[in-house]
């Protein structure tokens, strides 16, 4: 039986905060960042294994990384970072890391303006992510759609992208799996997406899996 060619679509700060909150909660978080290269191996190899007799192994692809840059100018190291990592990550021809910038929010005077610290640079009260679910969605969707790929597994625990995996299921083409992180003693911050169309099958991970899929490298 040949194998299935198989796409790991990666919501990266999803992926790297609930790992980190349930299996590191004491490190700083850039201290055990996510290699995609490794975790997409260590997610085949899992899923492989826990597949039932007749069922065809996966054999990795593609690792699509979805994430969001910090702001040059109000965080000039966490963006050199940043950086640093897409550029050692996609070392892996298999790899391809898309960065959409995080969204800021600012403190306003009273007139509504900006306000700003002694040397005229804008105060911010708050940044996210803005638009990564979507471009996980979207690449959920066009993988399914590609006729070269056999099965997408989308890394994530956020239940906004649900809707994305019925969409997937309902091309009828590809295979749809997700992958979650799972704790025992913490069951509640362990839960899995699903679709509302079908149930699918999900490959769980443990501390043992994130722990051989950090990046070790140092990054200044």
């Amino acid at each position: 039986m040949p194998a299935l060619r198989a796409v790991v679509v990666i919501d990266y700060q999803n992926l790297h905060l609930v790992g980190a909150g349930l299996f590191e909660p004491h490190m700083a978080q850039h201290e055990c960042l996510v290699h995609p290269s490794h975790f997409a191996a260590q997610l085949i190899r899992a899923r492989n294994l826990t597949q039932s007799e007749g069922h065809a192994a996966a054999e990795l692809a593609r690792v699509l990384v979805y994430r969001g840059l910090p702001s040059a100018e109000h965080d000039p190291k966490p963006y050199a970072r940043n950086l640093a990592q897409k550029n050692e990550w996609e070392r892996d021809p298999k790899v391809v890391v898309t960065l959409r910038p995080l969204k800021y929010r600012y403190q306003r005077a009273l007139d509504g303006r900006k306000a700003t610290d002694a040397n005229g640079v804008a105060i911010v009260a708050g940044k996210q992510e803005k638009g990564v679910d979507v471009l996980c969605a979207l690449a959920m969707v066009r993988e399914a759609r590609d006729p070269g790929v056999d099965l997408v597994v989308l890394a994530s625990q956020d239940s906004d992208l649900e809707p994305a995996l019925d969409e997937a299921i309902l091309l009828g083409a590809a295979k749809i799996e997700t992958a979650s992180w799972f704790d025992s003693q913490h069951p509640r911050a362990s839960h899995e997406i699903r679709p509302s169309s079908r149930r699918i099958w999900n490959t769980r991970l443990g501390a043992e899996v994130f722990r051989a899929a950090q990046d070790r490298k140092e990054y200044s």
